[in-house]
């Protein structure tokens, strides 16, 4: 078996392992508690605090005060916002409780209207003192509002909150945009130390290899990603210019720090991060929850793209969807979209498939001949060596010709992997006929089916000299394994591999074609010759 035969095996297994045992067994998600039924947080006694508060311990691990340690429950949401988009809501200890996205497009996994904010555990602009006893207080006394629901248009609307304790008084006014993002202006009466979080990250959607966790994007223009299950005691950044909680597609986001501010990640339950920072007295501060939308982000402001986290391969991944969203502006489609991006991608690599190709096919016409000198000077290491080298020059054959266009081509095409992984945008997005959704499997396994019977096809017409039968015999059912982990894949993508295996067919004829005439016009002059 050729050198590069082993390569394509081995990479080719490689995106089966990878891709086939995340698909198989994905990583758990935590279990959202079932509601429960609280009086309103400011009648809490210690027993119901007691109970709440280790279910909320085991949703979120992270030590929170006995302020954070109070459900989520629908009769202590004091300020309810309704927009034709969203619902969101307040609660009395001042949290940002719940965000519905209403919306057909973004569904959770049981086909429910998307939930952003998990039910327990830390949640947006939840404020912890430093002091115990100022935060067991804080426990019993609610927020009060300035209004208890409000429609929220194209117009912004303000709510103001007010905490007052016995020796400190906590102001919250945050104003809404119907695009999602909020303006926060947190103060208190004294100045006294504490935190201001960000929330737990967002639960709507993981799959397959999307990452989720915590993002920290600072000055120096530098992306850290703490993933969930990474978190490793506790980490301090300055210059933070967005702190993120997310998910595959959704996320919760705290911006417009000072360059001086604290901004901390800790680790909580099962090592995942808990994000907050250190406030001051009169703090202004900006939000965005909800999907990580591109055009969305971009409007409310350019550097929160930045959130939208495509792993090593961002510098790639980064210009190709935006060629992909400009596609998008031309065909109105995010299926023709995906299918003109992956032919501008194989007309650009088409230089170096095409070396890569003509090479196997020499390494095919050479592996009699090759197989006759091993055969010739098999007990002269040395010799085979230097009449193989030589005949590879004589008949101008590489056997790695094959292996360094395919090596190049990997970082983009996985980067257009993780593009069409991370894309929001395909949520609800429709193609053609049946597929309505492009980040949902196919409904009737049309497209992984034709996916793997167009593998199938290539690789009947990709050459290859195998001489291992079991080597052989795995590469043979290769199509059949695709097929398989590709049935669950989301439409999008399984449209991108089945495009990119069609023009890999029509290249594949093309050198096979040129081989065959090169061969005929050969064949033609030595029997002209024999005939003369």
């Amino acid at each position: 078996m050729s050198p590069n035969q082993r390569l394509i095996v081995a990479v080719l297994l490689s995106i089966i392992f990878f891709v086939g045992y995340t698909a198989i067994f994905p990583p758990k998600e935590q279990k959202v508690a079932e509601n429960a039924k609280t009086e309103n947080a400011a009648s809490l006694t210690d027993t119901q605090n007691k109970d709440v508060a280790s279910r909320v311990e085991e949703a979120s691990g992270h030590a929170v005060s006995q302020q954070e340690k109070v459900n989520n429950g629908t009769s202590n949401t004091i300020v309810t916002i309704t927009n034709k988009n969203f619902i969101l809501k307040i609660d009395t200890l001042g949290r940002i409780s719940s965000k519905e996205l209403l919306e057909e497009k973004f569904r959770n996994d049981d086909n429910l209207h998307a939930q952003v904010i998990p039910e327990f555990g830390t949640k947006p602009l939840y404020i912890r003192f430093s002091d115990d006893a100022l935060n067991d207080e804080a426990t019993k006394v609610a927020y009060s509002a300035n209004v208890s629901s409000v429609e929220l248009s194209n117009k912004p609307v303000t709510v103001t909150l007010t905490q007052k304790l016995s020796n400190l008084t906590v102001t919250k006014v945050l104003t809404f945009y119907a695009d999602g993002h909020y303006d926060a202006k947190i103060s208190t009466s004294k100045d006294i130390r504490h935190y201001v979080y960000l929330g737990d990250r967002p639960q709507v959607s993981k799959k397959l290899m999307a990452v989720a966790g915590a993002l920290i994007y600072t000055d120096d223009d530098v992306v850290h990603i703490i993933e969930d299950g990474d978190a490793e005691g506790r980490k301090v950044f300055q210059g933070v210019k967005l702190a993120s909680a997310f998910d595959q597609y959704t996320a919760i986001i705290l911006y417009g720090f000072k360059k001086e501010t604290n901004v901390i990640v800790e680790r909580g339950k099962d090592d995942n991060p808990v994000v907050y920072f250190e406030a001051d007295k009169d703090e202004n501060i900006h939000g965005y929850i909800g999907p990580k939308e591109h055009k969305v982000l971009k409007s409310i402001d350019p550097m929160l793209t930045n959130a939208i986290e495509y792993g090593w391969f961002t510098f790639a991944a980064k210009p190709l969807f935006a060629l992909l969203s400009w596609l998008h502006g031309i065909f109105g489609n995010w299926g023709w979209a995906i299918i003109a991006l992956t032919a501008i991608i194989r007309i650009v690599l088409y230089p170096l498939t095409y070396k890569g190709m003509v090479s196997m096919q020499k390494m095919k016409e050479l592996a009699p001949k090759l197989k006759e000198l091993k055969e010739k000077y098999k007990k002269d290491p040395q010799r085979l060596n230097a009449a193989t080298m030589e005949m590879y020059k004589k008949h101008g054959a590489n056997p790695l010709g094959g292996c360094l266009p395919m090596i190049l081509q990997i970082p983009v095409f996985f980067a257009l992997y993780r593009t069409l992984l991370n894309a929001v945008e395909l949520q609800g997005a429709p193609w053609i006929l049946w597929i309505n959704d492009l980040s949902r499997m196919d409904p009737y396994y049309v497209l992984p089916i034709l996916m793997g019977a167009s593998m199938f096809l290539q690789q009947r017409m990709t050459p290859n000299n195998f001489t291992d039968p079991m080597q052989e015999k795995v590469f043979k059912y290769l199509p059949v394994i695709f097929t398989f982990f590709f049935v669950t894949f989301p439409s999008g993508l399984v449209l991108y591999w089945f495009t990119n295996n069609l023009f890999s067919i029509a290249q594949q004829y093309i050198v096979n074609q040129q081989f065959k005439n090169a061969k005929d016009a050969k064949a033609a002059i030595e029997k002209s010759s024999e005939k003369k």
